[in-house]
């Protein structure tokens, strides 16, 4: 994000200082943009992975980068995330976080894991949103 102030992101001392995410994230001035829900689908339409949650997870985060970066967002722009698992058991939820976690390294923003009954595609086990600032347009670049 060059050529504006830096996403702050927030861990107040009075709560859990271990947790594995920013508690918050301050915007500086730029461009908010919100993804809708990566799949983990290929270019077909094809959910990957069938049963393997980190591959899913792996697909939705690329999924994911492209749409960010489509928008002219990356993933050190990315203010908060949502994080879907097709699961009732906290051992996958963090062998997908696992996967997150490491997409966004050395960055740490806000993001919500679930666990859901079911997502939108057969097969379809991971879904991953995100709230992005895209950084404002070059004055220099052409309007459209």
């Amino acid at each position: 994000m060059t050529g504006q102030p830096p996403i702050e992101f927030v861990r107040p001392a009075g709560l859990y200082r271990d947790a594995p995410y920013a508690y918050a994230t301050v915007a500086p001035k730029g461009r908010l943009v919100f993804s809708a829900g990566a799949c983990p689908l290929d270019p077909d339409g094809v959910v990957v992975g069938t049963g393997d949650l980190e591959a899913q997870a792996r697909q939705a985060l690329a999924n994911l980068f492209e749409a960010l970066d489509a928008s002219g967002a990356s993933a050190a722009d990315v203010l908060k995330s949502t994080v879907y698992v097709v699961t009732s058991s906290r051992d996958d939820l963090v062998r997908v976080w696992a996967v997150v976690q490491a997409a966004f390294a050395p960055l740490d923003p806000p993001s919500t894991l679930l666990g859901v009954a079911v997502l939108g595609y057969t097969n379809q086990l991971v879904e991953i949103e995100a709230v992005a600032l895209a950084p404002p347009p070059s004055e220099s670049a052409p309007s459209p």
